[in-house]
């Protein structure tokens, strides 16, 4: 128990350490509250599941799953020591709670030893032992090194080493404490405190010493455990450990998309906005600047990500860590309202990152705090688009395709129907109750490859008995070249156009070949007025097979396939089963490659890549090595992009694998009559 003159220390402690951690907590609010856009809002709807993913690490399983276990070692430790700490503030008052407690004592034990345990692994991961999971980036990507608060310099390196100490000072001499208090009471009890197994396997090594000193040894470490907190405290806002706080702030408040990579749309009709897209961190939403403090900094996103991966000078963990210590250095300046001052160009990201972003969400569906590095670089396309007018020389093209003949091949209008030939594919107007409304997409129309797989769509319908139509002439191009590439005004025209057209059509169900069509109309037009049910065309041939409406021919030999996922379509659209579903009906032999489903690897042509020259390595060369690395000899495809990419990677390939769309394999099979 604490003398008079130590509670009235300690009380005045715990006054200084909240009063720090009030003007912490305040001035990280009041920088958030600097973003631009709609303020945050926390989804009570929500509040209970935000709460179990942030108890429960639960995004954190997703890869690395022995770091996950150390990691939620630590995690539901330093939780759990949310008790423990008032619990010892009132034992220092005489109210010891823990004593007719024999459970919490247990489970302190037990989450001391975890948290003690867990730190000590990444400390020495992080300082002795370098992981390709090491905090590093390449020499081309942009980063942040460190932030300047007053006289002290927070560099990713200081800062690991200061949480780590933190918590091993914190929770060590609480475990060393217990040692003592237990080793004390063998003395007069002649036992051990049954509750307390580690701590008291501990107390043995002080058999024999006197108890004066395990006195002072209880009395030392009380000080110091708690000390060290209240020290902490104020700092906590400028530490990477923030995220432990604002994670959990995150999962409650991100915006509730429609998939991960569903954009919000901008409002051209408001004059009073002068400025679209971000050119400064203040101009990123509320949510992006949550994002900053609740980096983990664990580069879960870098790793997946497609552009880092073939060299690019795009990291989402350098944007991030660039952000966070980008506002700490000027949280003061910030939080009074004064302007940046700097591009985010200038310090978080350079302009060749920006457009090396394949738009595929990899690093969004990873990330184990909910961040969304994706949509920040998206929301600086779209400033450098509509305020600069500065994007890629290629895309010029595809955008004036896009203004001119609604697609960005460039092609007349006049000619959209031409990949019909000798089929006949009837149009809304002649077939004005059909099952579904066949949005056949700009590729199928216009690009020769991809018209292989409309006709071979229109085969297998038609073999199915399926009453379909298409739109025709007035189809235009989704959009999403558009928008991913941050042209969202000349997106948002067609969008509109295209949501009237489709309205007047009043489908019951939308089919499509094209996972970027399938996601722009299925989850993004609903924000602009049209809501439509669309399918992917693999599942709907699932359902044709389910029927029993397609009859087959069987193989004379097994062919052995692999499925490449589309990003657009198993990643963003959790579209996994069905196109190997279809693949299995066919008799085929499946293998799958190590990188599948919804952790596929992009093939390299979202966010407007298709229309650009990419620096090699190429992405589509590294995903299709790693196709046939599995030995298929067929690659099977779900998407027109994603068959144009790995054709040209199968180009410059000795002995090149078979590249064929889902449904060319299943026109392969039909009775030879059809």
């Amino acid at each position: 128990m604490l003398t008079l003159t130590e509670r009235v220390l300690f009380v005045l402690a715990v006054l200084f350490s909240a009063y720090g951690a009030m003007l912490g907590f305040r001035t990280v609010w009041r920088v958030i509250r600097r973003g631009s856009g709609k303020p945050l809002r926390p989804d009570m709807r929500r509040g209970f599941r935000a709460l179990g993913t942030w108890l429960l690490a639960a995004d954190l399983w997703k890869m690395r799953r022995f770091s996950t276990v150390m990691h939620t070692c630590i995690a539901s430790g330093f939780v759990f020591y949310l008790l423990v700490n008032i619990a010892d503030v009132l034992r220092g008052f005489g109210f010891d709670i823990f004593h007719v407690l024999p459970v919490a004592r247990f489970l302190s034990d037990i989450f001391s030893a975890a948290v003690l345990v867990g730190m000590t692994w990444f400390l020495i991961r992080r300082f002795l032992v370098q992981t390709r999971h090491t905090l590093k980036v390449r020499p081309n990507v942009r980063r942040l090194a460190e932030a300047t608060v007053g006289s002290l310099k927070i560099t990713p390196e200081r800062d690991s080493l200061v949480v780590g100490l933190f918590i091993l000072g914190h929770v060590g001499f609480r475990f060393l404490g217990e040692s003592f208090s237990i080793s004390a009471g063998r003395v007069v009890a002649g036992s051990s405190d049954a509750a307390q197994p580690l701590a008291s396997m501990a107390s043995l090594l002080w058999t024999g010493t006197p108890p004066e000193m395990l006195d002072l040894g209880i009395h030392v470490c009380w000080w110091l455990s708690l000390g060290l907190i209240l020290a902490f405290i104020p700092y906590f806002p400028y530490t990477k450990h923030f995220h432990f706080v604002m994670a959990g702030v995150n999962f409650w408040t991100r915006p509730d998309r429609s998939s991960i990579g569903a954009l919000d749309p901008l409002n051209f009709a408001d004059e009073s906005i002068s400025s679209f897209g971000a050119e400064r961190i203040e101009d990123l939403p509320p949510t992006s600047l949550v994002d900053a403090f609740s980096c983990i900094m664990c580069n879960r996103c870098q790793e997946v990500c497609p552009a880092y991966d073939t060299d690019k000078d795009l990291s989402p963990a350098a944007l991030e860590i660039s952000k966070r210590y980008y506002l700490t250095e000027h949280m003061q300046t910030l939080a009074a309202g004064e302007s940046s001052g700097h591009r985010l160009l200038d310090f978080a990201i350079s302009t060749s990152a920006v457009w090396a972003c394949t738009a595929c969400g990899a690093c969004v569906d990873v990330c184990p705090v909910g961040n969304e590095p994706m949509h920040d670089i998206l929301d600086i396309r779209r400033n450098l688009v509509l305020m600069e007018g500065q994007f890629p020389d290629e895309l010029q093209a595809a955008y004036r395709g896009m203004e001119r003949n609604g697609n960005p091949w460039n092609t007349s209008v006049a000619s959209r129907t031409d990949w019909h030939g000798d089929l006949t594919i009837p149009t809304t107007a002649e077939e004005p109750n059909a099952e579904v409304l066949w949005w056949v997409g700009c590729a199928p129309s216009y690009d020769s490859r991809a018209q292989k797989t409309a006709q071979a769509l229109a085969r297998v319908m038609q073999a199915a008995g399926v009453r379909f139509a298409t739109l025709g002439a007035p189809e235009r191009c989704s959009g999403d070249p558009a928008r991913r590439s941050g042209n969202e005004y000349l997106f948002d025209s067609l969008a509109r156009d295209n949501i009237t057209t489709l309205q007047a059509a009043n489908p019951e169900r939308i089919i499509t070949t094209c996972p970027h069509c399938l996601h722009t109309l299925g989850k993004e037009y609903a924000a602009l007025g049209g809501s439509f049910e669309v399918i992917h065309h693999t599942q709907f041939l699932e359902e044709l097979i389910a029927e029993g409406r397609l009859c087959m021919e069987s193989l004379p030999h097994r062919d052995t396939i692999t499925f490449h996922d589309p990003c657009y379509l198993g990643r963003m659209n959790g579209i996994t089963d069905p196109p190997r579903h279809v693949l299995d009906a066919l008799g085929a032999e499946r293998r799958e490659m190590p990188r599948s489903r919804t952790k596929s690897f992009c093939c390299g042509a979202g966010g407007g890549q298709m229309w650009k020259e990419e620096v090699p390595p190429r992405i589509n060369e590294t995903r299709y090595a790693e196709a046939k690395e599995t030995g298929a000899n067929t690659i099977a495809v779900g998407c027109p992009f994603c068959m144009t990419m790995m054709e040209d990677a199968a180009q410059s390939s000795k002995d090149p694998l078979q590249v064929k769309d889902v449904v060319e394999l299943i026109a392969d099979r039909l009775p030879t009559a059809v």
